[in-house]
C-alpha cells in the first residue's frame, strides 16, 4: 500500500494519500514564524493503520525543518509531540 504525505497548501493543511485516495489530514494556519495545527482527521475507512502518527510526524518535520516553530491546538498534535520529544525545542505553547 503506497502511502505519501503532501503539504497541500491551497487547502492549508497536510495530506496523507493511500493508493492516490486523500485518506486523511492535518489543517494548519501558516504565520511568518509558526505553523499552527488545529485540527487532525482521518478518513473512516482508513482508522486503524497508523496512518495519522505518519502524517502528523511527517506534517511536524517538514515544518521544523523549514525553521517554523510549532503550534499544537489540535490534541492529537500536542499529544504526538509530548511523545516525541525531538519536537519539543522547536514547539510553543499552545
Amino acid at each position: 500500500m503506497p502511502v505519501d504525505v503532501v503539504d497541500n497548501s491551497t487547502e492549508s493543511r497536510f495530506e496523507i494519500n493511500v493508493d492516490g485516495k486523500v485518506a486523511g489530514f492535518a489543517d494548519y494556519r501558516l504565520l511568518p514564524t509558526k505553523i499552527i495545527f488545529t485540527h487532525t482527521e482521518v478518513l473512516p475507512e482508513f482508522q486503524g493503520q497508523g496512518l495519522a502518527g505518519k502524517l502528523v510526524g511527517h506534517a511536524l518535520r517538514m515544518s521544523a525543518d523549514t525553521g517554523l516553530r510549532l503550534v499544537p491546538l489540535c490534541p492529537y498534535v500536542a499529544q504526538y509531540i509530548e511523545r516525541h520529544p525531538e519536537f519539543q525545542d522547536v514547539t510553543d505553547a499552545r
